[in-house]
């Protein structure tokens, strides 16, 4: 429990990979359109898959709020790139019928374990916990409503980019946060998977990063997480220290 000389922190999380699997809605959506088997590196095909998203997004020069178009174009291209890669290339159309089958399995997820018995205690302690995440705003809001975020978490402590303006990894958004909660940057922490959008920006933005390094990923900059985890039972042990030494 928190010592009575520590005042409450601000504590934000990712979604997409830090809240919920990210991976299941990807290997439904493979398996049911190229009929993939269980070996299949899953995992190795997810860690493209995000690394063509992000590259994509970028030459698109995709902002917060960009074309319905050039999303459509990324979201297939990403496809072809990330098969290809793997030694099993698209026949025409089949792009589009992985994007489909996996926008509707993402609505179909779970947290995972302990992330929400980690959520209630850290309210029960007093602390501001929220959501930023990247995403078109009623997309987004869809997954938060199927994994029954808003039954936690008030929805003035949830941040959307696609409803901002604002998109990870852009330090303006962290900024937008704390100015919105009347947080401090110095005593907000910051926890997610993705090096590029979650460590880069929320270092940047002089926040205390805990990176949710659970698929092993390797650092893409110079940025230096504060702290590593690999499971929310790490997550929780980090943040109890964190909280007690301060």
């Amino acid at each position: 429990m928190l010592s009575n000389d520590n005042a409450p922190k601000a504590i934000f999380f990712d979604v997409d990979d830090t809240l919920y699997d990210h991976l299941q809605p990807l290997r439904g959506a493979l398996q049911q359109v190229l009929g993939l088997p269980d070996d299949f590196p899953y995992g190795e095909a997810y860690h493209r898959f995000r690394y063509y998203s992000d590259r994509l997004s970028a030459q698109e020069d995709l902002s917060a709020v960009p074309e319905p178009e050039a999303v459509e174009r990324m979201r297939h291209r990403r496809f072809e790139l990330t098969m290809a890669e793997f030694g099993h290339p698209l026949q025409p159309g089949q792009a589009e019928e992985l994007q489909a089958q996996y926008l509707n399995r993402q609505f179909q997820i779970q947290p995972f374990d302990g992330a929400y018995e980690l959520i209630r205690r850290l309210l029960a302690e007093g602390h501001m916990v929220g959501l930023i995440t990247n995403g078109e705003g009623k997309h987004q809001q869809r997954k938060l409503e199927a994994l029954d975020v808003f039954s936690l978490i008030p929805k003035e402590h949830i941040f959307i980019s696609g409803t901002l303006g604002y998109a990870k990894p852009d330090r303006r958004l962290f900024e937008h946060v704390s100015r919105q909660t009347g947080s401090d940057s110095g005593s907000s922490y910051y926890i997610g998977d993705s090096w590029r959008n979650d460590v880069v920006g929320a270092v940047d933005a002089g926040w205390k990063v805990i990176w949710f390094n659970h698929r092993d990923a390797l650092p893409e900059s110079e940025h230096q997480p504060h702290h590593v985890a690999r499971s929310y039972e790490e997550v929780s042990c980090i943040l109890t220290s964190e909280l007690i030494q301060q």
